[in-house]
């Protein structure tokens, strides 16, 4: 019994497990813009331990053409908030959101069959 030790762990973690109001926002301000231009059709968020999607549709039954990503746990700060398109490649990384969704070019990504 002399080995045992007593370890409390009261800390709120200040971080959020999910986009903020802020963050929100800004990203459906985007696609609330795309889809009254008709480029998206859906979207659809994914909630992991290590990140946190909000996934975008050009049609409900394919997957995603761009992925908004906020990285719970970065290795460095410029991969705190990614986009992916499709084929999961980074298009841009940073760690502000409104720049990061403010600097992309919407328009010029078009997906070819």
């Amino acid at each position: 019994m002399k080995h045992l030790k007593l370890v409390i762990n009261n800390i709120k973690s200040n971080e959020s497990n999910f986009f903020n109001k802020q963050e929100l926002q800004l990203i459906l301000n985007l696609y609330a813009k795309m889809v009254s231009d008709g480029d998206w059709k859906d979207y659809g968020l994914s909630i992991s331990k290590r990140e946190i999607n909000f996934n975008v549709y050009h049609r409900a039954s394919e997957n995603p053409a761009y992925k908004i990503i906020k990285n719970l746990k970065p290795k460095n700060k410029e991969e705190k908030y990614l986009v992916k398109d499709s084929a999961n490649k980074i298009i841009k990384k940073s760690e502000d959101l409104s720049i990061l969704i403010n600097k992309i070019m919407w328009k010029k990504f078009k997906l070819v069959n």
